[in-house]
């Protein structure tokens, strides 16, 4: 059955506002060859996505050729604001951007452990104030949220986990209540770093891998078929309580202390660099762990490090063998700040150690976008649900 008039027009509008968005400000002559359609449709949609206020002219293209030029048309990248956050254990960054995604202005800050949880709340509400106010917005149309934990996949709501500040749940119930305009959203950090690896990182080439999460805390992402999954509890990639061996225990369902978690964490990490005589700066700029991986890297000459480097590689495969085992993902990357700091050099080591460990084939990648993922996936998701909302037709 052919689409009415009203969603061929809804389609074609939708359609021609993406390629703005992927490829920039384009002529109407462009708009025809890239969507296809004849010159008197490409001539309506831009009048009607002009009067809508979605797009407008942005200069001029053909300067080099007799004749006048041809106008470009651009989105209009103010016509909304967005906001995205980290969330983490000891601290929260924010950045804000227009409607095309570019960052207007960018903010972090630490957030103590012994701070109760209403003053970390109102921290972290002034500190996305503050950013708003900087970039210049009047409000926000959307705000997404990256934070470690579960995501209630029927709610969407962050469940109360043990081990994570209290802060962490009442923080997006204090945003919609201070930003009662905006579309507060939240999702897993690691799903988030996943899909930014998936758009703009390592894994554009993949509708199928598994993001590994190395940083403070131990993840999982698992997209499968272009889809990530998150399970029937939101669980899936919870990788930390993952049994294995070389932990000296078993993880419970409220510690992951005997897990993967204990074997490759932060302070696991750590705790084997110092086995191996290495040590870091506390006060330096990137978490220890990251540092102490980044360290060991840039000196491949050096006995200990080598060693180290092995046998953390020799933890992480253990890891990426039993997903390799459950998914058959043919792609692992290693994300967060150690696996950005490891790279090439450690993903190395990881799939050397794998093929000793898997019949299958899996590559092992570093992450391109590191530990800034997370707030990248949130931008993306955020601009995301702003775009569908904007771009969508009105009702009639």
């Amino acid at each position: 059955m052919p689409a009415s008039p009203s969603t061929a027009r809804a389609i074609n509008d939708r359609l021609a506002l993406h390629l703005l968005q992927q490829e920039g400000p384009l002529t109407a002559g462009q708009l025809k060859l890239l969507t296809g359609l004849s010159r008197p449709s490409v001539a309506d949609l831009v009048e009607r996505l002009a009067a809508a206020g979605l797009i407008t002219v942005v200069g001029e293209s053909g300067a080099q050729r007799r004749g006048p030029n041809a106008r470009l048309y651009g989105i209009v990248a103010d016509r909304a604001h967005l906001a995205a956050l980290d969330v983490r254990t000891e601290g929260v960054a924010v950045a804000v951007t227009d409607l095309v995604g570019r960052v207007l202005t960018e903010a972090s800050a630490p957030i103590h452990q012994d701070t109760g949880t209403g003053p970390a709340v109102e921290q972290a509400v002034a500190l996305v104030e503050r950013a708003v106010k900087e970039a210049g917005a009047e409000r926000l149309h959307t705000v997404g949220i990256g934070a470690p934990g579960l995501i209630d996949p029927a709610s969407g709501e962050l469940r109360d986990s043990t081990g994570l500040p209290a802060w962490h749940r009442r923080l997006v119930a204090a945003l919609q209540e201070r930003l009662p305009e905006a579309r507060v959203t939240v999702e897993n950090e690691t799903n988030l770093a996943a899909l930014a690896e998936q758009r703009e990182g390592a894994a554009r080439d993949r509708d199928t891998f598994v993001l590994l999460w190395l940083g403070h805390g131990t993840g999982a992402a698992v997209v499968l078929d272009g889809r990530l999954l998150r399970g029937a509890s939101g669980g899936t990639g919870e990788i930390g309580f993952l049994p294995v061996p070389g932990t000296g225990g078993l993880p419970s369902s409220t510690d992951c202390g005997g897990g993967f978690h204990a074997l490759v964490g932060s302070a696991a990490i750590a705790d084997l660099a110092a086995a191996h005589g290495l040590t870091a700066d506390p006060e330096g700029p990137e978490p220890a762990a990251a540092a102490l991986v980044r360290g060991a890297v840039a000196g491949p000459g050096d006995a200990r490090s080598a060693a180290f480097l092995d046998a953390l590689a020799g933890r992480v495969a253990v890891g990426v063998a039993s997903v390799a085992a459950l998914l058959d993902p043919g792609c692992v990357l290693l994300g967060g700040e150690v696996g950005q700091a490891g790279g090439a050099e450690l993903a190395a080591r990881v799939g050397r150690r794998l093929q000793g460990l898997s019949p299958l084939s899996t590559q092992v990648r570093p992450g391109e976008l590191g530990g800034a993922a997370v707030l990248r996936g949130a931008l993306l998701t955020a601009r995301d649900r702003a775009q569908d909302e904007l771009f969508a037709p009105p009702e009639r």
